[in-house]
């Protein structure tokens, strides 16, 4: 039998081929596609617009991820939606003709999800849940957020905000699975959750939870949204500007302390204790809802293996670690030399200020799904809460970096006078973030500094391969904080 013929130039697959290596959320732009097929494709919405869901299987590297495409269908693409344009099909396909878009920046198609969740419904093999308790509105249509992402939020009025999860993993999201019973809980730090949408693997729709082959696979989660929030990472990044704005001086740059970066207008540091304190407070929650275990001594030398494991891989990748490597082993080695037991909980995974939103009544917190390159198993391992402080750490040293690194072109002495700024905001916001943890019943960072900074250079390593796969020109952030660090 000869082999089947390839796809038409027009084909459905081989415009979303083109089309998913662009998009900011795909996770694979460090190397080409070898393969895209439609998994299951479902219609929500027929007519004129309509809109179908597709699940997209795409192989690279020997291995096949999966990704969640809302595919809007038009006769003629509006202009307002020019910028979500994925291709135009000639010929029916798979029942799709006509333009194609990504129905998610198409307010005229979000509004049924809303509607679905509301009654359960079950389209295929698509099943629709609203949480228990709690109503859903249907008359709000839903606009993508701007925030730069891995997933794509959808903001509906003031009401509520969906996160649809692009690149997906097996079973049951953490960041439902967390925010489900932080919510029953009642944790303040937290938004309610309304509904969420599943994918069933059984062929028979069914209930969340599980943890068998069958269990379904969490595809969108519907969240209150925080009308008044803002977001710690733009905060963060006010406090540093106008840090940075203070003039400065000719000759050699003058020592600054962490006192000094209280000086600006902006200071951070009073939020950032709140923020420690919040942290801690969900840290109670989360050990209270999912229980503490005892860690033995093995488990964490197991752990530190595998920080070395990854520090290998990542300095093969990417040369630039490899002056910092051996520093980063030591510290690692401490740790393991001096293994005990531990206590052990869920946490949040994948800690940093652009998780947290601050609104009128305090600090919340978001995205509990885990680091994006981590295995199912690990997102939902229990840890050490420590791990989530060294997450915010670093998130400190990217905040006081991220405007050094994006104005790389600065005259040497500039560049070095803003550095030394740099260092005093992140010490003096790190500091106060520690202190309010600590305060309100966390484990002291001071007390645990080996296994903190063991966290910290193992984050870091992780976001010097993040950054290489997915925004090299980010790259220099983590690496700058290194050399300090390291130095």
């Amino acid at each position: 039998m000869p082999p089947p013929a390839p796809p038409s130039e027009n084909s459905l697959v081989r415009l979303l081929a083109g089309w998913l290596p662009r998009q900011r959320w795909f996770g694979g732009k460090d190397g080409p596609i070898d393969d895209l097929s439609i998994g299951t494709i479902t219609e929500l919405l027929p007519g004129e617009p309509g809109m179908h869901h597709l699940i997209l299987d795409v192989r690279q590297n020997g291995e096949t991820d999966q990704y969640q495409v809302l595919l809007g269908v038009r006769r003629d693409l509006p202009e307002r939606l020019e910028g979500a344009a994925i291709g135009r099909l000639d010929v029916r396909e798979h029942g799709v003709i006509g333009s194609v878009y990504d129905a998610a920046h198409d307010p005229e198609l979000t509004r049924p999800l809303l509607a679905h969740m509301a009654d359960e419904r079950v389209v295929g093999p698509l099943v629709f849940h609203r949480a228990p308790g709690t109503g859903i509105r249907t008359d709000l249509d839903g606009s993508p957020n701007t925030a730069e992402q891995s997933n794509t939020s959808l903001v509906f009025g003031d009401a509520y905000i969906c996160k649809l999860f692009r690149r997906l993993s097996p079973g049951v999201s953490p960041d439902l699975e967390v925010n489900l019973a932080l919510s029953r809980a009642g944790c303040e730090h937290v938004p309610a959750v309304h509904g969420w949408i599943e994918l069933d693997t059984s062929g028979a729709g069914g209930e969340t939870g599980g943890g068998g082959a069958d269990e379904p696979v969490t595809l969108a989660l519907l969240s209150e949204f925080l009308r008044t929030g803002t977001d710690g990472w733009q905060l963060a990044l006010t406090s540093v500007r106008d840090w940075f704005g203070q003039p400065c001086h000719p000759g050699p740059a003058p020592e600054l302390t962490a006192d000094d970066a209280g000086d600006a207008g902006g200071d951070f540091a009073a939020e950032a204790e709140r923020l420690g304190a919040a942290t801690a407070e969900v840290h109670r929650d989360l050990a209270a809802a999912f229980g503490v275990t005892r860690a033995p001594p093995e488990l964490l030398r197991e752990i530190v293996f595998a920080m070395n494991e990854q520090l290998d891989q990542v300095s093969a990748a990417v040369p630039e670690l490899r002056p910092h490597a051996h520093a980063i082993r030591a510290v690692f080695d401490e740790v393991a030399a001096g293994a005990a037991a531990l206590p052990f909980q869920r946490v949040h995974g994948d800690y940093h200020l652009g998780q947290v939103l601050r609104t009128d009544a305090g600090w919340t917190l978001l995205d509990f799904e885990g680091e994006p390159a981590r295995t199912p198993a690990e997102r939902r391992a229990p840890a050490h809460p420590l791990r989530d402080v060294a997450g915010m750490l670093r998130s400190f040293e990217y905040a006081a970096r991220f405007l050094l690194a994006r104005d790389g072109d600065l005259p040497p002495h500039t560049a070095d006078a803003l550095e030394l700024r740099a260092r005093a905001w992140a010490d003096r916001n790190r500091a106060a973030f520690c202190a309010g943890y600590a305060a309100a019943g966390g484990p002291d960072p001071a007390a645990h500094a080996a296994l903190t900074r063991a966290f910290e250079f193992d984050k870091a390593v992780y976001e010097i391969r993040y950054e290489a796969r997915n925004r090299p020109s980010w790259l220099p952030v983590p690496l700058r904080s290194l050399a300090r660090l390291t130095g």
